[in-house]
Parts: structure tokens; C-alpha cells; sequence
């Protein structure tokens, strides 16, 4: 089977049982980082990917196959939820027209307290919540010109398959798994409830689709060149992705990272993409993701 990204055998699930079952004394992120170890599962930085093997783990003790050491730190989670719940905002509406609070000002999350901000608005107020986030990622909030919060933005990692989105690219063998670090997808865009601007959804994926491969640059040291964004088809639409021009490529099998065994597990997601450069297959299908933007 294939959990976040990998394929494991039973060999490799009886490395994870004898590593946790030799060394009772390991904590769950030493156990997820040996693994990262032995694996050479690492970022083309060199940076263990802890945060994606403790995941994994996870995962697999939920399925069943694995059961990992008491967490050290059980209630951490639950006290940060409650800590960032109680986090002042102002639900003042905002209301009237774009032009009335342009120049929109977008912001990239990396101050502590930004971030906490960022997850409690979230939490509170987007439909899926926010868990854990793994791997490369970029938090946006959209202010107006006079600084009033308006949305939040979550760019990660894409999606390891997508049947829809792999066809429309066209990948050639042994290709997709390097060049996936090259997409990103916007796993959440949080509009306020309180803010009932018309045309501001759009006018938001269009400035952030203009900044972002820049801003990934300058934390990641690489572009990207496509950006990718599943929506439930029973809740909505995806009006402000068809106005912003991205494009509807298909949708999903319902099975999602959990769907060890094929079966439904998740409704329906209509896919939609947004390419950030005219020449984004090439760049794709290419045994380096910017060797041709370097030429």
C-alpha cells in the first residue's frame, strides 16, 4: 500500500513493529525519525521529513498495523485549541463594494502570533477545520487598505495521485514523484463570514496566483508552476475558481490519502487547476522541475 507518498511492504512494517517493540524507551518523534534515517527519507535540503513519517505512523496504527508508545504529551493539542479559540478578532461586517476596500494587501503567516491568529480563524470558521499541517507550506491573510482581516489562504503539498490532474499534465514515467514538490494546493481559502464582498473571492486567487511561485521560491528555494484545489461538489460550486480562470479537470474517486483498500471513503471533489507558467507541462514532464526556466 502507498501511505504519504511511500510504498510500504510488510517488511517495512515489521522494521516499524521491531523498531518500537526493541526500544521501549523511544518516543513516538524518535521512532519517526530513525525511520526518516534509515529511509534517507529526506527533503532535497537534507532535512529529515519528520512531520510526513509521523503521519504515516500514525496512520498506520489507526489502520491497525502498528501500535506506537503512549504520546509524552497527550493534552498539548487540546490545551493549544482551547488557547487559540479564545483569541480576540473583530466580526464587525464588511460590506460594499471591492473598490471601496482596495488595494487589497496579502501577507505571508510567519510571526508566531499571525500564525496562532491564522488557526483559530480556521478552526473556527472553515467547514474542515485545520489539523496538522506536513511538509512545504505558505500561509496567507488578506487584509484591506485600512489592515481589516478579511480571508485566510493554506497552500501545501500536492496531492500524491490525482487521476484527473495527472492525465491533464501528462506525466512520463518515474517523472511525477520528483516533480510533485512543483504543484501546490490550496487546502483551505477561508472567506470571513462576516465579509460579504462581491467579486473579492476571485480577486483574491488572482493577486495570490501572482505571487506565490515567487514566495515559494524565497522559503523553499524552488518555484512552483501549477497550483491545484479540490471542492466538494455537494457544498459548492466553484464559482470563484471558474472566475478566477482555473481550470476544471475532472473529479476525484473519493478515496483520498486514507483509501488503503480502494473503498469510498470521502465525497466527491470536483479538480481544479491553475497553471502559474505558460509552459508549466514541460516544465513538469522535465527530469528537473527548472532546468528548462533555467535555459
Amino acid at each position: 500500500m502507498i501511505v504519504q507518498g511511500r510504498k510500504l511492504t510488510h517488511k517495512d512494517i515489521e522494521y516499524i513493529s521491531s523498531l518500537i517493540t526493541c526500544n521501549p524507551s523511544f518516543s513516538r518523534s524518535r521512532i519517526s525519525r530513525d525511520i526518516c534515517k534509515a529511509w534517507g527519507w529526506i527533503t532535497p535540503y537534507g532535512q529529515l521529513k519528520d512531520m510526513a513519517c509521523r503521519s504515516m505512523l500514525s496512520k498506520l496504527e489507526k489502520a491497525g498495523y502498528i501500535t506506537l508508545p503512549p504520546s509524552r504529551n497527550p493534552n498539548t493539542n487540546a490545551q493549544r485549541m482551547k488557547k487559540e479559540i479564545r483569541l480576540p478578532h473583530d466580526t464587525t461586517p464588511v460590506t460594499g463594494s471591492l473598490k471601496k476596500y482596495s488595494p487589497i494587501k496579502i501577507e505571508t503567516i510567519r510571526d508566531a502570533v499571525c500564525v496562532k491568529l491564522f488557526r483559530m480563524y480556521l478552526k473556527c470558521y472553515h467547514y474542515l477545520g485545520l489539523s496538522t499541517i506536513v511538509g512545504e507550506n505558505i500561509k496567507y491573510m488578506i487584509y484591506d487598505r485600512n489592515n481589516i482581516p478579511l480571508a485566510c489562504l493554506l497552500f501545501g503539498a500536492a496531492a500524491w495521485k490525482t487521476a484527473s490532474r495527472d492525465t491533464f499534465i501528462g506525466w512520463p514515467p518515474g517523472i511525477q514523484k520528483s516533480n510533485l514538490q512543483y504543484i501546490a494546493n490550496n487546502s483551505r481559502y477561508l472567506i470571513f463570514p462576516w465579509v460579504k464582498v462581491p467579486h473579492l473571492a476571485s480577486h483574491i486567487l488572482g493577486s495570490v496566483a501572482r505571487r506565490i511561485s515567487g514566495d515559494w521560491q524565497l522559503k523553499y528555494h524552488h518555484p512552483v508552476h501549477l497550483l491545484e484545489t479540490f471542492v466538494r461538489k455537494d457544498k459548492y460550486r466553484g464559482t470563484c475558481y471558474r472566475a478566477a480562470n482555473w481550470i476544471c479537470v475532472g473529479e476525484t474517486k473519493g478515496r483520498g490519502k486514507k483509501g488503503f483498500r480502494k473503498q469510498v471513503t470521502l465525497p466527491i471533489k470536483s479538480v481544479w487547476l491553475y497553471p502559474l507558467v505558460k509552459n508549466f507541462k514541460d516544465l513538469l514532464c522535465s527530469s528537473s522541475g527548472e532546468e528548462i526556466l533555467t535555459k
